[in-house]
């Protein structure tokens, strides 16, 4: 099995700490389940059965063949995929992939040539509290005073907050997360 791990750095604007970004590339025939907690950059070229399930990015080559339940944050199709597919903000189907599956995704790309087999489903990109609270990494409490203070982009719907992704995507990146 060949498994590369290559690093890369990049500075947070806001402190003067680093993180590392990971990716991780698989080049080997392989089954499973594969997890991470953590974004990675994992790009398949081989071959893949069982389950993914991926924070960050996810890439199938154009080589690849994955017989596979997959959950990722952005997912790139370019070979081959037999399995159910849950993107939680994109999915792109490039001009060489084969998915024959069910998927559910906020936003979809087919590119032309594609092939897509199955179902679709464009989920809403609105956010409960709960859900909120583990995509920003900020207890729930803390949410709460933000949304009755006026500091977080949030309707009451009801009783319940709820919150549109690109709305928290934008007040994220414009630096008032706390």
């Amino acid at each position: 099995m060949a498994m590369g791990l290559n690093r890369g750095r990049k500075e947070e604007s806001k402190a003067n700490t680093e993180t590392e970004e990971k990716s991780i590339e698989i080049n080997a025939k392989m089954q499973g389940t594969l997890s991470f907690k953590d974004p990675v950059n994992l790009k398949v070229n081989g071959n893949f059965n069982g389950t993914l399930e991926v924070r960050g990015t996810l890439t199938i080559g154009n080589a690849a063949f994955v017989e596979a339940h997959i959950t990722g944050d952005n997912i790139i199709i370019a070979g081959k995929v037999r399995g159910d597919i849950i993107a939680k903000r994109m999915l792109v189907l490039m001009p060489t992939a084969v998915l024959t599956g069910n998927i559910q995704t906020p936003k979809l790309n087919i590119v032309e040539g594609a092939i897509f087999q199955g179902k679709c489903q464009m989920v809403e990109d609105v956010l409960n509290l709960e859900e909120l609270a583990r995509y920003l990494e900020i207890e729930t409490p803390a949410i709460v005073e933000l949304a009755n203070t006026g500091k977080i982009p949030a309707t009451k719907d009801g009783d319940s907050w709820v919150f549109e992704r690109s709305k928290i995507d934008n007040w994220a990146a414009s630096g008032k997360i706390k």
